[in-house]
């Protein structure tokens, strides 16, 4: 078995090809996990979710069909912001066969950039994510995973390094997770050992998404991260060409007298409506994680999955008094679906239960990729087959 080391997790950090590091991210979680698995036996730890979680972001990272996905969406030919653009369009006197080169614009300027906003944000908050937690996993096992018997002066030296207080910026919480796995690696009672584990999941998970809510909220807002005036600038561009001096001469006889007023403001209609759809739909796809072998949950609705009957009635304090910060429905699954990603309570609520109805599940444990695509990788090179 492999297990990653600090080094190697730093080497991984410091690719420069967006999918080929979040690849090798994605392995070393898994790889990560495995090796948590091979001390703890089969009890999800939190490299278990972030493996899927990573390879859910590598679509994302390497615009897998989304530009194509969306724009099917949007069904730009039935919307009546288009065709109210037309018609003024044609009121003054511009040629109808500019309007698979506005489509054009639309596709290739706008969505476009939307979709290199989001995967640089994904790609970024992979990667920041990554160097700081996948970092302290690798330290954790080269210090403390051999461990046959409680040293506390170990655990004290591994935890020296942790800035104090709360995320973003402290880590108190990582040092309470790590602190909670390595109790665990020496508690008898099973039932403590589970609930100590499912916290230091919680805590990790805590601390991940408070410090990931920028990138986040600029992948769910990557609709209104395009300048509108470079795509406006476009479309009058193509209208009223630069190069035809007499398209500009009449350019600016429409503008003296005010009749281009209504084409700017169909133009600002136009995009408006397309933000607010394309909003939608990117975060409909951003919502979503697949787990193996094939399972698909859509993080805006309630987990359909009970608890694990250990982990039906929990007892120790410390997992209860976090699950009263950020589980607003004890006990219970329902009301578990986000109506709102980028909001962080929301999102806090879905993942303590995503992580404590899985806690137990050993098709978490699966391999991310064929040991080609992992030879692949490391080599690096871009894998063939579905990644």
């Amino acid at each position: 078995m492999h297990i990653p080391s600090p080094d190697e997790v730093r080497t991984i950090t410091a690719i420069t090809d967006p999918a080929i590091r979040n690849l090798r991210i994605t392995q070393c979680y898994n790889e990560l996990s495995a090796a948590f698995i091979g001390r703890t036996g089969p009890v999800a730890n939190w490299c278990t979710f972030a493996t899927w979680a990573s390879k859910q972001a590598g679509q994302s990272i390497r615009r897998e069909d989304l530009l194509r996905s969306v724009e099917a969406r949007l069904n730009l030919g039935q919307m009546e912001e288009l065709k109210a653009l037309w018609r003024i369009a044609g009121e003054l006197g511009i040629d109808s066969a500019l309007q698979q080169k506005l489509l054009g614009i639309i596709r290739n300027t706008w969505l476009a950039g939307i979709i290199d906003n989001i995967s640089e944000a994904v790609g970024r908050g992979n990667r920041k994510v990554f160097e700081e937690i996948g970092w302290e996993f690798a330290r954790f096992l080269s210090l403390c995973f051999k461990d046959q018997t409680f040293n506390q002066q170990r655990l004290d030296a591994f935890c020296a390094t942790f800035r104090p207080g709360s995320p973003p910026d402290g880590q108190q919480y990582l040092q309470q997770a790590f602190t909670h796995y390595y109790h665990a690696f020496f508690e008898q009672e099973p039932q403590l050992r589970t609930e100590l584990q499912l916290l230091a999941n919680l805590e990790i998970g805590f601390h991940e998404q408070t410090r990931l809510q920028p990138e986040i909220a600029s992948s769910l807002n990557a609709a209104f991260a395009v300048n509108k005036e470079i795509v406006r600038k476009k479309i009058i561009d193509a209208f009223f060409p630069p190069e035809s001096w007499l398209a500009r001469i009449r350019l600016g006889y429409l503008k003296i007298t005010g009749k281009t007023s209504r084409l700017d403001t169909a133009i600002d209609q136009l995009l408006n409506r397309l933000q607010g759809m394309v909003r939608e739909q990117l975060t409909a796809h951003l919502m979503t994680l697949t787990l193996p072998p094939d399972l698909r949950l859509s993080l805006g609705k309630d987990l359909n999955r009970a608890y694990p009957d250990s982990l039906l009635q929990l007892s120790y304090a410390g997992l209860l008094a976090l699950l009263a910060e950020i589980d607003p429905t004890p006990d219970s699954v329902s009301q578990t679906g986000a109506v709102d990603w980028s909001d962080l309570r929301e999102r806090i609520h879905y993942i303590a239960d995503l992580f404590r109805c899985y806690h137990l599940d050993p098709v978490l444990y699966a391999a991310a990729f064929t040991l080609q695509q992992v030879e692949a990788m490391k080599a690096g090179k871009l894998p063939a087959g579905k990644l």
